[in-house]
């Protein structure tokens, strides 16, 4: 008789991040998200994509008394000083809107007339059980930014995040994203302490 597979809440609404987990983990973890539940994350700040993550799996971790993975992650534009960064997802201000996001940032390259496109996406995932946090870890994804969006796979700046050969995050299936992207690096990174503090190592 098979063992259930243990189950994993993740730290997010945003379905996106949670098809991912879904993909990465789903062979080895029941994965959950936060959608339906009465579950206030706490608000994003900007020391760190760290304490923002380990903010996130603490909180939700004590709110409901089970293992908990909570993620930050962000792009960063090299002739831009790093920004976004921290405030990739909001940018563009409020409501969240990735096309206004997109372009913004490819507003800001323009005005900045540098002929320096290269960025990085960053994650830092952190682990939390009721009794606190447990292990945090970071992943990261090298490339360009295009000129223009291209592709409608992934979600947020994906379809203006290029690779050496020339196709965009958002042009990638899913199997190919979750290969490279910073997301399926830290969650690489993560997966043996997963496994050890659900006792499926």
């Amino acid at each position: 008789m098979n063992n259930p597979k243990p189950h994993l809440l993740i730290a997010t609404k945003n379905r996106g991040k949670l098809a991912e987990f879904e993909r990465l983990l789903g062979g080895q973890f029941t994965v959950e998200g936060l959608d339906g539940q009465q579950i206030d994350l706490p608000e994003e700040g900007t020391e760190s994509y760290r304490a923002n993550a380990e903010a996130k799996a603490i909180a939700v971790a004590r709110a409901t008394g089970r293992l908990t993975l909570g993620d930050d992650s962000g792009i960063e534009v090299t002739a831009l000083g790093g920004e976004p960064g921290i405030v990739s997802a909001r940018y563009a201000g409020e409501p969240v809107s990735d096309a206004r996001n997109i372009e913004k940032l490819l507003d800001a390259l323009a005005a900045s007339a540098s002929p320096d496109r290269s960025a990085r996406f960053v994650c830092w995932l952190a682990m939390a059980g009721p009794s606190g946090l447990l292990t945090s870890v970071e992943g990261t994804c090298e490339g360009t930014i295009g000129i223009e969006p291209h592709g409608a796979n992934g979600f947020g700046y994906d379809p203006i995040f290029r690779f050496l050969d020339g196709r965009t995050m958002a042009q990638l299936s899913d199997w190919e994203k979750d290969d490279v992207s910073h997301r399926g690096n830290a969650l690489r990174a993560i997966l043996p302490a997963l496994a050890e503090a659900t006792g499926n190592a």
